[in-house]
C-alpha cells in the first residue's frame, strides 16, 4: 500500500509540470510502461512494436511487482480519469492516440486498437523512418514517459526479400568456430533493421548473413541465410576461400564486398522475385588478394520522402602497394551502383610513385563535394582534400579549399566517417580529429599514442559515438563535443558493436548478443562495460589556489621520464569537463587544459572550479604539520623545505613524497624527495611567487595528498549532466526535418537550463550553432539569457534563392558532460517542397457522414449526385458523343452508355479498373471514391451538383502545410483547365497592374490563360459534370501545387428549390402532402407538371450554411519538385510593391458549347462565400 501511495504522490506532483516542450537530461528516463502486441511482456523488455497491414493493437502495463499490483495501479489512475496516451513520432510527423478509459473488471492492462490508415495510408515499399513511440500517462503532462519503437514491416525494403535459403541453428553452430570477424550494417531510416555477416577463416567457404528487425533484442527474431549459391553463380571460377568482408545497406540497395568480388542487389523497393538477386561489379585486374584488403565507405543518411537531390554514394578502397597505380585503388558510385568511377581526378591517373594513397573517399551530399583522406608513405604526411562534384558527377581536379595537413603525430590514419544525418566529419587512427566545416579545417579530439582506433560506431538518436581501439579499449564521445571518455575494455576475441534505433549499445559475438539491458537510461552505455575506468594520470598532481573558487592542478613529470611515456603524465583532451574526486572529500570541475614547458617538472595543468573543498592532511598522517616551515632556494628549479629543529615530533616521512605544500598567497611546492627527518626538496608550481627565506608558522601552511606513489587517493571521472535541454518546437523529434518553400521562413527555438549546483555560471552562450550548407539558406540566430540564467536561442531560416537542397543544423552544448543524454540537436532543413504541402479548395458545402452511401448536410439536403455507371461527360459535339478517355463510376461488367457513335467508341480507358472484370476487382478504397483526382476517376461515384446555370461560383484556394492553411493570393498565379476539354465555362478575376504584367508575360510562354487566385469566380452555362484542374504557375514555389474539383450543374435543381420555397411559404409540415392544384398559378418545370402531388418529406429546406469538405480526401500525387517552364534568359520576375492600383475585372473561359445543349434555367443567385469548418 505504501508503494501505491508513493506513485499517487508522484503523479500529483508531476501534474503541475506543464511545459511547451519535452525537457531532456532531467534525469534517467525510467521505463514505467511496458507494451506489446500480445501477452504479458517481461519487465526488462523494451517497447518494440510492429505495424503490419492490419490494425495496430497495443497492450500497455504499468510496471510494478506483479499483475495484482498492476491492476491496482490501473484502477487508481482510471478512477482519477487518467489513461495513457500513445504518441507516434518521426522527423516530420507526430500523432497522439488515446487509450480507452473504460476497463473490464479483471483487465490488468490498457488496450488500444489503431487502424493502419490512421497512422499511414501508404503501403508501397520505400525507405521510411522507424517511428518513435512515447507512452505517457496523460497527454500534455510529462508523467511516466516511456519510449519505444514502431516499425512498418510492410514498407521496409530489405524485409520484403528472402536473402537466400534459410539455415538451421545447427548449421549456424557449426560455422561459429570458424568465424574470425563480424560485419554489420543497418538500415539508414530504421536502425532496428540490421544485417550481420560472418567473416570465415580459410577452412570454411560461404556467405552467411542474418537479418533482424528488432535490433537484436530478441534472438528468436534473427534469421540466418546462406547466400553462397547466389554469389557463386556470378563467378566463372571455383569459389574457394569465399567469405563476406564488408557490406553496406543503403536506402534502396545492398552492397556486399566478398573475398571474390563486389556484389550489388537490385532496387529493394521492387521485389519482383521472392529471393534476393545480386550482380557482380567488375574491376579489371583485381584478384582475391586485392579484395581481402578492400573496404566500403558510406555516408549514412535517411532519404525517406526522397527528393531528386538526395542520392546515396558508396566508395570502395583497396590497399594495392606496388600492384597498379594509386588511381586504381579507389572507386565510387551512386545508386543503382552499376557504374563505378575512379575516385581520383583524371589528371592524377597514371601517377604511380608520387601521389599519396587514398585512405578514404566520402561524398558530402549537402555541398556536393568529394572529401579525400590521403596518406603519403614516403613523406609520412596525412592530408585532407575537398573537391567539387560537377552536375555530371565528375570530380574536379582542383581542391575547393587549401589542402589540410595534419601534424606528423597523426601517423597512422585508418579512416574517415560522417556522423549520421550531420555534417560532423571524423578522421581517426592513432588520433581522432573533428571537422565541422566539411573538411576545410580539423581540430584534435584525442591522441591515443601507441593505440589505434580501428572502428567507429554511431547512434543518430542519442548522438553517441564509440571509438574502438585495436587493444579493445572503448571510448565514448558525443557528436560535436571536443571531449571524450574511456568507458571500458572488451576482451572478446571476435565481436562487433551496434547501436539500435533508440541508442542502446549491443555487443555481438558469434555465440550471443549482449545489450545494455538497464532501461533506466536511454543511450547510456557505461553499464554495459562495467564501472568506467579512472581517467586520472599516472603521476602526482600539485594543487595551486588562485581564488576561493578556483584551483590549478599541475601534473608532475620527473626529469628522467622517457619520452615514450611522457604522455601518461600529461593532461590531454580527455580531461576537459571531468571532475577530480578526492577519497577524503572534495571535488573540482576541470574547465580548461593547459600545455606548457615551464615551470620545470610541470608540462601540463588544468584550471578547475572548486565545487566542494578538498580535505587536507592532518598531524596523524603527516607529523611535519606540527612544525613551522622554512622555505629556501636549493637550485634554480627546486626549493628546500626545513622543519623546526626544536620540535622533536615534527618530521618528514617517506609517505610525504608527492604531497603538496600549500601556502595561501604563495606558490605551492610538490615534495619530490626527503633528505632527512627535517629537510625535504620540492618544486614550485609558480616560481615567480615562491617565498624564499621565509618561515611560516604552524597552521599557516597545509598539505594536500594528490600523489600516487603511496596508493592514489584521487580519481578523475566524468561529471554529472549539467544542462537540461528543452525544445520549444511543435515537433517532438530529436532530429526533425523541416521543409522551407521558396520565400518562406522556418523558425526553431530551444532553451538551455543550467543544472550546475555548486558551480559558477558565466553568461557565455552555452550553445554553438553550425550550418552544413551555408549557401543554401539565410540563417539568422538570436540568443539571450532570461532572469533565471536560462539561455533561449531562436533560429530563423529563409529560402531566398531558387536552389533546392538540404542542410544540417547542429545545436551543440559545447560545455555539456558526455553523461548527458542530449548534447547535440540535429535538425535537417530542406529547401524544397514538403510532401505535406498541397493546394486545397475551400468548398462551399460539407456533409456529416461521408462513410454512408447518402451524404447530407445539417439541413438533410444531399448536395451530391450519384453518377451513372461508366459515365463519360459530354463534349462540344453533343451529349451522346463523349470524347474523353476518363470513365467515372467505372464497372467493367456493365455496358458503356453513350457508345453509339464511332468517335465515342474509340474513347474511354480504364485506369484503376484496367484488367478487372467487375467493379469489386477495381479495389477502390473509400478515399479513392471521394477523391477529385482524375487518376481515380474510375472509382468516383458521387459529385456535388448545383442549380443550373452555375453563376459566380467562388473558387477559394489555400495552401495546406503541416496544420497551417495559407490563403492563395499574389504573387501566386494559377492556370485553370477542364480535364475533359469541355467548354461553355467562364472565369472572372481581379487583375491589378502587377498581376496584369505577369499575366501578359506568362501567357505567351505557357500557352494558356493565367489567373489571379484572389476573388476567382466560375460561371457555367452547360450541364452535367465539369472536372477542373487548378495549377499554380511555377516560379514562386518549389511545389507542383495542383488541385482538382468537380461540379455538376443540375437542370432540375432550380425547380426543386422553387418548390421547396413554396412549401416553406405555406407552412407545410413533414408527412403531409402538397396539392399543386390548390396553389396559386406557378410556372412549373416539366418534371413537376407530370406529378399531381409531392410528398412533403421529399421537399427539403436547402438553405444550409455553406461548408467545405473535411480533410483527408486523396488528391493528385504531385512531385514536390516540378520542372518549371523554360523562361527566356533575359526574362525576369518582379514582385509588386507599395499599394495596388485600381483592379480591373476580367472574364475568360472556354468557348460556348453548341447551341441547344445548355438549357436555360432559373436565374441563379451567387453562392455565398465558403466558410472554414475545420
Amino acid at each position: 500500500m505504501g508503494s501505491l501511495l508513493i506513485y499517487v504522490i508522484i503523479l500529483l506532483l508531476n501534474m503541475f509540470e506543464f511545459s511547451s516542450g519535452i525537457v531532456y537530461n532531467k534525469g534517467d528516463m525510467e521505463s514505467h510502461f511496458t507494451c506489446s502486441s500480445y501477452g504479458f511482456p517481461q519487465k526488462s523488455e523494451i517497447i518494440k512494436l510492429f505495424l503490419s497491414s492490419k490494425n495496430l493493437k497495443v497492450r500497455c502495463f504499468f510496471q510494478v511487482e506483479n499483475k495484482p499490483a498492476s491492476l491496482k495501479m490501473i484502477n487508481i489512475f482510471t478512477s482519477g480519469g487518467l489513461a495513457p496516451c500513445f504518441g507516434i513520432i518521426n522527423s516530420t510527423y507526430y500523432s497522439i492516440f488515446h487509450f480507452n478509459l473504460t476497463l473490464f473488471s479483471d483487465r490488468v492492462f490498457w488496450l488500444i486498437d489503431i487502424p493502419r490508415e490512421n497512422i499511414t495510408r501508404n503501403t508501397d515499399v520505400a525507405a521510411v523512418e522507424e517511428w518513435l513511440v512515447r507512452v505517457t500517462l496523460h497527454h500534455g503532462l510529462n508523467i511516466y514517459a516511456t519510449e519505444g519503437t514502431l516499425l512498418d514491416t510492410v514498407r521496409e525494403p530489405i524485409l520484403q526479400w528472402v536473402l537466400g535459403p534459410q539455415i538451421t541453428d545447427q548449421k549456424v553452430s557449426e560455422l561459429q568456430p570458424h568465424v574470425i570477424d563480424l560485419v554489420i550494417t543497418k538500415s539508414p531510416c530504421a536502425n532496428d533493421v540490421a544485417l550481420l555477416g560472418y567473416v570465415l577463416n580459410t577452412t570454411r567457404n560461404g556467405v552467411y548473413m542474418s537479418v533482424t528487425f528488432s535490433g537484436f533484442w530478441h534472438k528468436g527474431e534473427m534469421f540466418w541465410y546462406d547466400l553462397t549459391n547466389i554469389v557463386s553463380s556470378q563467378l566463372q571460377q571455383e569459389h574457394k576461400g569465399l567469405t563476406v568482408l564488408d557490406m553496406v545497406l543503403t536506402n534502396h540497395f545492398l552492397v556486399i564486398l566478398t573475398s571474390l568480388g563486389l556484389y550489388v542487389s537490385g532496387d529493394l523497393r521492387y521485389p519482383s522475385v521472392p529471393e534476393l538477386e545480386l550482380s557482380r561489379a567488375d574491376f579489371c585486374g583485381f584478384e582475391r588478394v586485392d579484395y581481402l584488403k578492400g573496404k566500403l565507405w558510406y555516408n549514412e543518411r535517411c532519404f525517406a520522402n526522397r527528393e531528386k537531390f538526395e542520392v546515396d554514394y558508396v566508395t570502395i578502397t583497396f590497399d594495392r602497394n606496388g600492384t597498379l597505380s594509386e588511381a586504381s585503388s579507389c572507386f565510387y558510385s551512386e545508386e543503382p551502383f552499376l557504374n563505378w568511377l575512379p575516385c581520383l581526378p583524371l589528371l592524377f591517373h597514371g601517377v604511380k610513385t608520387t601521389f599519396p594513397r587514398v585512405i578514404t573517399f566520402l561524398v558530402d551530399q549537402e555541398n556536393d563535394n568529394g572529401i579525400y583522406l590521403f596518406y603519403d608513405r614516403s613523406k609520412k604526411t596525412t592530408t585532407v582534400s575537398v573537391n567539387n562534384i560537377a552536375e555530371n558527377r565528375e570530380l574536379s581536379g582542383t581542391p575547393k579549399f587549401p589542402v589540410f595537413y595534419f601534424p606528423p603525430s597523426f601517423s597512422s590514419p585508418v579512416g574517415m566517417v560522417f556522423h549520421p544525418r550531420s555534417h560532423f566529419l571524423y578522421a581517426y587512427g592513432n588520433q581522432v580529429w573533428l571537422s565541422m566545416d566539411g573538411g576545410n579545417t580539423f581540430e584534435l579530439i584525442a591522441h591515443f599514442h601507441g593505440d589505434i582506433i580501428k572502428k567507429t560506431y554511431h547512434s543518430f538518436y542519442s548522438s553517441d559515438i564509440i571509438f574502438l581501439s585495436q587493444n579493445g579499449k572503448v571510448y565514448l564521445t558525443k557528436a560535436g563535443l571536443g571531449t571524450y571518455n574511456e568507458i571500458g575494455i572488451i576482451t572478446d576475441k571476435v565481436f562487433t558493436l551496434y547501436y539500435d534505433h533508440l541508442g542502446f549499445i549491443h555487443k555481438l559475438t558469434p555465440y550471443k548478443s549482449e545489450v545494455d539491458g538497464t532501461l533506466r537510461t536511454f543511450g547510456n552505455t557505461k553499464r554495459m562495460f562495467g564501472q568506467p575506468p579512472d581517467m586520472g594520470l599516472k603521476t602526482a598532481l600539485a594543487p595551486q589556489h588562485t581564488s576561493f573558487k578556483e584551483m590549478i592542478f599541475f601534473a608532475y613529470v620527473p626529469a628522467n621520464e622517457s619520452q615514450k611515456t611522457v604522455y601518461t603524465k600529461k593532461f590531454s583532451n580527455i580531461h576537459p569537463g571531468k571532475v577530480i574526486h578526492s577519497s577524503k572529500t572534495g571535488r573540482a570541475y576541470i574547465r580548461k587544459v593547459l600545455q606548457h614547458k615551464t615551470p620545470e617538472g610541470f608540462l601540463s595543468s588544468v584550471i578547475a572550479e572548486l565545487i566542494d573543498p578538498f580535505g587536507t592532511e592532518d598531524v596523524n598522517e603527516s607529523p611535519c604539520l606540527s612544525s613551522s616551515l622554512l622555505v629556501q632556494e636549493h637550485t634554480s628549479s627546486s626549493y628546500k623545505l626545513t622543519l623546526d629543529s626544536q620540535n622533536a615530533n615534527a618530521l618528514f616521512k617517506a609517505t610525504d613524497i608527492e604531497k603538496t605544500v600549500v601556502i595561501p598567497g604563495y606558490s605551492s611546492f610538490l615534495i619530490i624527495a626527503i633528505e632527512d627527518d627535517k629537510n625535504a626538496l620540492g618544486i614550485a608550481t609558480m616560481p615567480k611567487i615562491a617565498p624564499v627565506n621565509i618561515t611560516f608558522a604552524t597552521n599557516s601552511w597545509f598539505l594536500y595528498n594528490f600523489g600516487q606513489s603511496n596508493r592514489r587517493t584521487w580519481h578523475v571521472y566524468p561529471k554529472p549532466c549539467n544542462y537540461w535541454f528543452q525544445q520549444h518546437d511543435d515537433s517532438l523529434s530529436l532530429n526533425p526535418v523541416k521543409y522551407i518553400d521558396l520565400g518562406n521562413t522556418q523558425n526553431l527555438q530551444v532553451k538551455i537550463i543550467p543544472n550546475t549546483k555548486g558551480t559558477e555560471t558565466f553568461e557565455v552562450p552555452p550553445l554553438r550553432v553550425l550550418v552544413g550548407n551555408t549557401k543554401l539558406l539565410k540563417v539568422a540566430v538570436e540568443g539571450s539569457f532570461d532572469h533565471t540564467n536560462n539561455y533561449l536561442m531562436e533560429i530563423s531560416a529563409t529560402s531566398e534563392a531558387f536552389s533546392q537542397g538540404f542542410t544540417s543544423l547542429a545545436f551543440i552544448l559545447w560545455d555539456a558532460s558526455t553523461e548527458c543524454f542530449l548534447t547535440t540537436l540535429l535538425p535537417t532543413l530542406k529547401s524544397s517542397c514538403s510532401y505535406l504541402r498541397s493546394l486545397k479548395q475551400v468548398h462551399s458545402y460539407h456533409f456529416r457522414d461521408r462513410s454512408s452511401g447518402v451524404r447530407r448536410d445539417r439541413h438533410s439536403f444531399n448536395p451530391f449526385k450519384t453518377l451513372p455507371v461508366n459515365y463519360r461527360p459530354p463534349s462540344n459535339m453533343g451529349i451522346a458523343v463523349p470524347l474523353t478517355d476518363n470513365f467515372y463510376h467505372a464497372d467493367p461488367s456493365k455496358p458503356v452508355p453513350r457508345n453509339l457513335f464511332h468517335r465515342a467508341k474509340g474513347t474511354g480507358k480504364y485506369k484503376q479498373c484496367a484488367g478487372a472484370s467487375t467493379r469489386e476487382e477495381c479495389h477502390c478504397t473509400s478515399d479513392q471514391k471521394f477523391s477529385y483526382n482524375v487518376e481515380f476517376s474510375d472509382c468516383k461515384e458521387q459529385v456535388p451538383h448545383f442549380q443550373f446555370p452555375l453563376k459566380q461560383y467562388p473558387i477559394v484556394l489555400e495552401i495546406s502545410s503541416e496544420n497551417q492553411f495559407i490563403p492563395l493570393k499574389s504573387p501566386y498565379l494559377v492556370t485553370v483547365t477542364e480535364v475533359n476539354k469541355r467548354q461553355n465555362w467562364r472565369l472572372k478575376h481581379t487583375v491589378p497592374e502587377n498581376v496584369e504584367k505577369m499575366k501578359n508575360f506568362l501567357e505567351p510562354i505557357l500557352h494558356t490563360s493565367v489567373y489571379n487566385p484572389s476573388d476567382l469566380n466560375l460561371s457555367i452555362q452547360g450541364s452535367e459534370l465539369f472536372h477542373f484542374r487548378v495549377s499554380v504557375v511555377p516560379g514562386v514555389t518549389f511545389c507542383n501545387l495542383v488541385e482538382e474539383f468537380q461540379v455538376q450543374p443540375h437542370k432540375f435543381l432550380s425547380e426543386h428549390r422553387r418548390l421547396e420555397n413554396i412549401s416553406s411559404g405555406y407552412g407545410l409540415q413533414k408527412g403531409k402532402q402538397l396539392n399543386f392544384k390548390s396553389l396559386p398559378a406557378l410556372s412549373l418545370g416539366a418534371a413537376a407538371q407530370k406529378t399531381k402531388t409531392v410528398p412533403c418529406r421529399q421537399i427539403r429546406h436547402a438553405s444550409a450554411s455553406p461548408r467545405h469538405l473535411p480533410g483527408g480526401l486523396l488528391r493528385r500525387p504531385h512531385s514536390p519538385n516540378p520542372a518549371p517552364p523554360q523562361l527566356p534568359p533575359s526574362s525576369s520576375r518582379r514582385r509588386s510593391g507599395g499599394s495596388e492600383p485600381r483592379a480591373l475585372s476580367r472574364e475568360s473561359g472556354g468557348d460556348a458549347e453548341a447551341a441547344g445543349r445548355a438549357e436555360p434555367g432559373a436565374d441563379a443567385t451567387p453562392l455565398p462565400s465558403p466558410e472554414r469548418g475545420r
